[in-house]
């Protein structure tokens, strides 16, 4: 349902704040380099592992179920050496 994927989408954005948040707290005065690029990495490797997996490695089902493009899905697949 429409309700349940908003409730999940802001379990992830609670996740990802609070990660987030403690990464900086952490940092005790030190300066964050990258920081959108070290996020964007973390999220997208799992994610793509799981579609994945959901799929039986099936990249066309998987590259659907991530709305993306197969080819974008095997370069990021190389990229985060999923095989």
């Amino acid at each position: 349902s429409r309700f349940m994927n908003a409730m999940k989408e802001n379990e992830i954005a609670t996740c990802i704040r609070k990660a987030i948040g403690g990464y900086l707290t952490d940092l005790d005065g030190e300066k964050p380099g990258h920081l959108y690029s070290m996020v964007i990495n973390s999220v997208e490797k799992p994610l793509i592992e799981i579609a994945i997996q959901h799929t039986n490695g099936n990249q066309t089902q998987a590259a659907e179920l991530l709305g993306i493009n197969r080819n974008t899905l095997r370069q990021k697949m190389k990229q985060y050496q999923i095989k």
